[in-house]
């Protein structure tokens, strides 16, 4: 199959996506297929290309809100790529303003008897748990929060009419999406990358480094947080929730990203020595020691539609301190970390509490032995690219 990805959030800087769209090249060449990646981007350019496909940059505006970030604003022009192209898939990896031009491309499959391309749309991200839920959550139920946010469920409603499939990552956004009234969901998580993440990484000296840095010493609880500084990922109260429990047991955090929200980031952290902040960790062996040298991940985003840093830290045997929402709370298995009422600064605290006083050494040997069920990205990408094949021959034997 030639599968092209119209993919909006992809970033050369790095983050989850660009892990994602790395791996799905190589698991495309393994598999015998072709993945072609096209994100806006500053220009129109090859960005890399290897056996599996490429990735292809087409000019367009920056998004205002993120200056990594681009956006589609080209319909004709994406319309003509995708004729030249001529996919057997297309998948729209935004739940904004893409899918609708993608489904709106005429060489779309249209009926069950048409040899039009197979539409996928791919949610690799949660609009009304990122905003709607976190800016009116403290004053309305989410259920009053949908009603008022209808018109979105109704554009969603309209993209799973459109498109022949709706990928999601995790169950707990496929319940919603299906209380919703979409009707096309699949579950299908991304798993992490294989052959990176490992408890065997464990760094004792490593450890004992992070916690200096936090002016700690080695009988202190090190918990490590990752991910990009921005306002949906909660942590400036990640970090009001540490230094509360710090009262009662000596605990430091390590927090490794960088983003739009740095500024509010550092005046959080300011005049508490217990919490470092450092900058993002691109090289991958790196950012895999550093985990598997935690005592725990701690998260705070509610939003997740999987949370691959939660699953990389399960894969590196590490317990998981996580919100009771979204795609974090996927991953957590009990007896090895904790869950925490999502969007409460206190109800964090209380989690750390717990699991310091439950015996992190006992936490953690669950989770290492825990690590190896960890799915890894390459069978999420047998997964999809399976359903795609079993949906495209079903159409072309009917054809």
């Amino acid at each position: 199959m030639r599968i092209i990805d119209v993919c909006a959030f992809y970033a050369p800087q790095g983050g989850g996506v660009k892990t994602y769209v790395e791996r799905k090249l190589r698991a495309a060449r393994d598999q015998g297929h072709e993945v072609i990646i096209v994100a806006p981007g500053d220009h129109d350019a090859l960005i890399a290309e290897g056996e599996g496909g490429c990735i292809l940059s087409v000019e367009a505006p920056k998004f205002p809100l993120d200056r990594r970030y681009h956006y589609f604003d080209d319909e004709p022009a994406l319309h003509a790529l995708l004729d030249r192209l001529q996919p057997d898939v297309v998948e729209a990896s935004s739940p904004w303003a893409s899918p609708g031009m993608v489904a709106r491309w005429p060489g779309a499959r249209r009926s069950a008897t048409s040899n039009g391309a197979f539409l996928s749309l791919v949610m690799h991200a949660d609009p009304l748990s990122a905003y709607a839920y976190r800016w009116f959550g403290p004053v309305a139920s989410r259920e009053r929060i949908d009603k008022g946010f209808e018109f979105f469920w109704r554009h969603l409603r309209r993209l799973d009419a459109d498109f022949d499939m709706v990928v999601s990552a995790s169950e707990s956004l496929s319940t919603r999406l299906i209380a919703g009234g979409l009707r096309k969901v699949r579950t299908i998580p991304m798993g992490v990358s294989p052959g990176i993440f490992s408890p065997a990484l464990r760094s004792g000296p490593l450890r004992q480094r992070m916690l200096e840095r936090c002016e700690l010493g080695p009988d202190a609880t090190l918990l490590v947080g990752l991910g990009r500084l921005a306002s949906e990922k909660r942590w400036p109260m990640v970090i009001e929730a540490v230094a509360a429990a710090g009262y009662a047991h000596p605990v430091g955090l390590v927090l490794f990203g960088d983003g739009r929200d740095r500024a509010r980031v550092i005046r959080a952290a300011a005049n508490n020595p217990h919490v470092m902040l450092g900058a993002p960790v691109t090289d991958r062996a790196e950012l895999a020691t550093i985990l598997a040298s935690a005592d725990a991940l701690v998260h705070g985003c509610e939003a997740e539609t999987f949370c691959m840093v939660a699953a990389e830290a399960r894969a590196s045997g590490v317990p998981l301190i996580v919100p009771d929402m979204g795609g974090a709370s996927d991953q957590y298995t009990r007896g090895q970390g904790q869950t925490y009422r999502a969007c409460s600064a206190g109800a964090l605290a209380a989690a750390i509490g717990r699991f310091i006083d439950e015996d992190p050494a006992a936490q953690r040997a669950r989770a290492t032995q825990a690590a190896p069920n960890v799915m890894e990205m390459d069978e999420h990408f047998r997964r999809l690219f399976g359903m795609y094949e079993a949906a495209i021959n079903g159409v072309r034997e009917v054809a």
